[in-house]
């Protein structure tokens, strides 16, 4: 079973390996405006992330993203809503 702060700290491991430079990145984060992760890096997360919980995660959970809390609250909601298991 993981819990949203078990997806959360998931999620950062993951920037951090994407993005050598921001080490520091928190859960509150920008990743756009902060980070500077481009569309191409986003897709890569994604794809970790996918591999991690092994399940296929939709590109359009990223249109309200904007930190890494929020990308954990919206895989948190996805995985509830039956499209995988938390």
């Amino acid at each position: 079973m993981f819990t949203q702060e078990m997806i959360l700290e998931k999620v950062l491991i993951c920037l951090r390996e994407l993005l050598p430079t921001a080490q520091n990145v928190g859960a509150d984060s920008d990743l756009v405006d902060e980070l500077g992760i481009e569309s191409i890096k986003m897709m890569d997360l994604l794809m970790k992330l996918e591999d991690e919980y092994d399940l296929s995660i939709p590109v359009n959970i990223l249109m309200d993203v904007r930190t890494p809390r929020q990308l954990a609250t919206s895989l948190v909601a996805y995985m509830e809503n039956g499209n995988g298991a938390l």
